[in-house]
């Protein structure tokens, strides 16, 4: 199973440590209720690759990015459990922040289709 700290120790054996002064992380689950105070069940996960590899592409070019890792479990998921895993290595937190907080928002909005199962 694929966990937050298992992509961060992949990439501190992959990358330059002079290049990186920090990991920022995102760990998105499935909440028990929808944006409008629903009771929620499970989300239906699905992705556009093209999309995604678009995204993170762009990212990673940013001043000061080592690295934009992320990874989504698709299909169907439960209250509860793990949805988008993302971890941003970079210099300095001026630089990887806004980087961190933009693969949340465009991954979201850009690459990820999900259906919502409210009770």
């Amino acid at each position: 199973m694929v966990t937050l700290q298992g992509m961060i120790d992949d990439l501190k054996k992959r990358l330059d440590p002079a290049t990186v002064g920090m990991f920022a992380c995102h760990n998105g689950v499935v909440r028990a209720t929808s944006r409008d105070g629903r009771p929620a069940t499970a989300l239906d996960i699905d992705c556009d690759r093209d999309a995604w590899d678009r995204v993170l592409t762009e990212l990673r070019s940013r001043p000061g990015i080592a690295a934009v890792e992320a990874y989504l479990h698709t299909g169907r998921r439960t209250v509860g459990e793990d949805v988008l895993l993302i971890v941003v290595a970079g210099d300095i937190r001026e630089n990887v922040f806004p980087v961190l907080e933009e693969a949340v928002n465009r991954l979201k909005k850009e690459a990820v289709k999900k259906k919502e199962w409210t009770a």
